[in-house]
């Protein structure tokens, strides 16, 4: 049976806290920084997502991919 839970609604990333970077789906796989920047989780706000994980960061639905970034996937539907 598919997931149909919804993807937590975090908010704003808030340059205060630790937040993993947000690429677009097309550049996500052109990346290549620095492999201290490389990590298995993502974080956004401080909170620590599993690869594969989704979110809803205002209207964007971001998710958690390999090399702990956030790729954006479009937009968090409201219902």
């Amino acid at each position: 049976m598919k997931d149909i839970r919804k993807p937590l609604q975090v908010g704003a990333p808030d340059p205060e806290l630790r937040n993993s970077p947000v690429f677009d789906e097309a550049d996500a796989d052109l990346l290549s920084y620095d492999a201290e920047l490389e990590s298995g989780v993502c974080y956004l706000n401080d909170h620590r997502f599993a690869l594969g994980d989704y979110v809803c960061s205002g209207n964007e639905l971001l998710r958690c991919a390999g090399r702990g970034v956030w790729v954006r996937q479009g937009d968090c539907v409201k219902s």
